[in-house]
C-alpha cells in the first residue's frame, strides 16, 4: 500500500503531493478500536490500582488544610483549553469532511481556525511559562521508575507499588507530549502552505519552496492531521468515562474534590497552595 500520493514534475521529478486519504481511515480506525480494546480491559481484566502511600505520609492537621475543592486549572488554563478544542475540531471537520463527500468551501474556515490555534498556542506556551508550573506536565523520574514498575507488576513480577501521581499521571503528560508534536508540525506546515492561499495576512507566493519542499510539506502536515483524527477520537474517550469524569470536571469548573486529590495524587509531587502554605509544609511543621 502507497502511504503517500507522488505526482511527476514538469521536469520528470517524482515529487510527493500528499498523504494517502487510506490513513485517514486507518488513524479513525485505530483509534476506535483503542476504544473498544480499553474498555473491555477496564471492564474485565483491569484491577484497582494498589499505590504505595506518600513518604510519611500526612499528619491529620496537615490533611485538615486542605481544602474541599483543590485547584487544578485556573481560567486562563480552561479558556485555552475551550479555544484550542473548538479551533482543532474546525481543522478536523474542514479537513476530512471533503474527504468522505461533504462538498463546501472549506479552505477559508481552515486556515481561519488554524490562525487561531496558533495564536492560542503561543498564548499557552508564555501563559504556563512565566504563570504556571511549567515542568509540570513533563514525566520525570518517578515517573519513569513507576511506570517499570506498573510492568512488572502486570506480568506478575515482584514490584514495589507506584506512587501516586504528580499533578499529571504519566499517560496525561505522554499524551501532551503526543499533541505537542503534531501540533507543532500542524502549525508550522499550516503556516507555510498559507503562502499558497489569498489572505489578509500574507501575500500569494506558491513558489516560496521547490516542489520537493512542498510537497513534503503537504505530507507532514497531513500525517499531523490523520493523527490527531486517532488522538481526538481517544481524548475525548477518555474525558466521557466514568472514573475519568472528575479530572474533566476539573477543566471545566477548574477544581478536583478533595476526596479525589487525596486517592490519586501525593500532595508531596503536587502539593497545593492556599493562602501561603501547602500541605506538605504543614506536615513538616507538624512533625518538627
Amino acid at each position: 500500500m502507497n502511504l503517500i500520493q507522488w505526482a511527476t514534475s514538469p521536469w520528470g521529478q517524482q515529487v510527493p503531493t500528499h498523504i494517502s486519504w487510506t490513513l485517514l481511515w486507518v488513524f479513525a480506525i485505530t483509534g476506535l478500536a483503542f476504544l473498544v480494546v480499553h474498555a473491555l480491559y477496564v471492564s474485565i481484566w483491569a484491577k484497582k490500582t494498589a499505590h504505595a502511600e506518600a513518604p510519611s505520609g500526612l499528619s491529620p492537621a496537615a490533611v485538615a488544610q486542605i481544602p474541599e475543592r483543590v485547584p487544578r486549572h485556573n481560567l486562563s488554563a480552561r479558556l485555552f483549553h475551550a479555544v484550542m478544542a473548538l479551533s482543532m475540531l474546525t481543522l478536523l471537520f474542514t479537513a476530512f469532511l471533503p474527504k468522505v463527500g461533504v462538498q463546501f468551501a472549506w479552505v477559508t474556515y481552515h486556515w481561519i481556525a488554524g490562525i487561531v490555534l496558533s495564536i492560542s498556542v503561543l498564548y499557552h506556551i508564555f501563559d504556563s511559562f512565566w504563570f504556571q508550573d511549567f515542568w509540570s506536565i513533563w514525566p520525570d523520574e518517578v515517573d519513569i521508575e513507576d511506570a517499570g514498575n506498573r510492568a512488572k507488576r502486570a506480568m506478575g513480577q515482584d514490584a514495589p507499588a507506584p506512587r501516586k501521581f504528580a499533578k499529571y499521571p504519566l499517560e496525561n503528560k505522554l499524551y501532551h507530549l503526543a499533541v505537542m508534536c503534531a501540533g507543532l508540525s500542524a502549525i508550522v506546515t499550516g503556516l507555510f502552505m498559507m503562502k499558497r492561499v489569498r489572505t489578509p495576512f500574507f501575500e500569494r507566493n506558491p513558489y516560496l519552496f521547490g516542489d520537493m519542499t512542498w510537497g513534503w510539506m503537504y505530507v507532514l502536515h497531513g500525517l499531523a492531521g490523520v493523527g490527531f483524527v486517532a488522538l481526538v477520537t481517544t481524548h475525548i474517550y477518555m474525558a466521557i468515562r466514568p472514573e475519568k469524569l472528575f479530572i474533566t470536571k476539573s477543566m471545566i469548573f477548574g477544581w478536583m474534590d478533595k476526596r479525589h486529590y487525596l486517592e490519586h495524587h501525593d500532595p508531596r509531587r503536587w502539593p497545593i497552595q492556599e493562602e501561603g502554605r501547602t500541605p506538605a509544609a504543614d506536615s513538616k511543621k507538624a512533625t518538627a
